[in-house]
């Protein structure tokens, strides 16, 4: 038995109606070839009982099962991964990402996703201590240790690291140059913002460094980041009628086919929490 829901997005949820190997389970309920189903396991889109599945294990009559039958798809593509790391050492990496790739796994996809790629390159375990929109591109910093990840975020709970990001822009520079909005808490997107606090949402400030006119149509600006918010930089500008260009989602023109906006992470400023060395990166 199968149901329609999340039908729109690929997803199937299955009552398996038989036992046996999630493959042949599969083949038996869906319109998808066997190597279809084996690289939907492959990237991880295929769920038993609630727990991501990366082989093809056994099914019992009665288990449940979600398909996501369309996952999105980030390829390589011909980017050359060693060319994107800014700097390394034994605790961890700085990589300038570009723009179209995830920084980690998705719910459909845990195989094409920058932390995936440079773990490749790099030949070690990596882990996520803070995070770029996918048509973002810029400094990220993966962690070698626990050790280091959990040092590094609360670096960030502190706001103790200073990110700095350039914007190309539709239109003119708000005039404020610090923004302050509040963002509804909702995993959906693109995020909601309000100039006023509401119960629960969450503060959102950044602060304009230097704007100037590019041509008729667009603006450069430099901004730190004080909070970050997911799609905060994105979801403030938009609000203010000055929205990254190709930010569709957020109000401006869309430019491009890919998953690309001019926003860039460009300066990341921060003392190593093990070391106390003091680290700059700028491109």
């Amino acid at each position: 038995m199968q149901s329609e829901r999340g039908f729109e997005y690929g997803v199937k949820h299955i009552i398996s109606p038989l036992s046996g190997s999630v493959r042949d389970v599969l083949l038996s309920i869906l319109q998808l070839s066997s190597d279809e189903i084996e690289f939907l396991i492959h990237l991880g889109a295929i769920y038993l009982n609630h727990s991501r599945i990366q082989e093809n294990v056994s099914v019992s009559a009665g288990d449940y099962l979600r398909v996501h039958t369309k996952p999105r798809r980030f390829p390589k593509g011909n980017v050359d991964f060693t060319k994107c790391i800014t700097f390394e050492n034994e605790h961890f990496v700085v990589v300038n990402k570009v723009s179209g790739i995830p920084v980690h796994g998705s719910v459909d996809n845990i195989r094409e996703n920058l932390q995936s790629y440079m773990e490749e390159v790099l030949g070690v375990k990596l882990y996520v201590t803070h995070r770029l929109d996918v048509p973002t591109n810029g400094l990220i910093v993966y962690a070698k240790t626990i050790e280091f990840q959990t040092a590094f975020n609360k670096l960030l709970i502190a706001r103790e690291i200073k990110k700095i990001y350039r914007a190309k822009i539709e239109g003119e520079a708000p005039a404020e140059k610090i923004l302050k909005h509040y963002m509804e808490p909702s995993p959906r997107a693109p995020k909601v913002v309000s100039l006023e606090p509401k119960d629960k949402w969450q503060e959102c400030v950044l602060e304009i460094l230097e704007s100037r006119k590019i041509d008729d149509e667009t603006s450069g600006l430099r901004i730190h980041l004080h909070t970050g918010r997911t799609h905060q930089i994105r979801a403030q500008l938009g609000y203010e009628k000055s929205p990254i260009v190709g930010d569709h989602a957020y109000g401006a023109q869309k430019r491009w086919p890919e998953e690309r906006i001019e926003l860039t992470a460009c300066e990341l400023e921060f003392k190593n929490p093990l070391t106390g060395e003091n680290h700059h990166f700028k491109i």
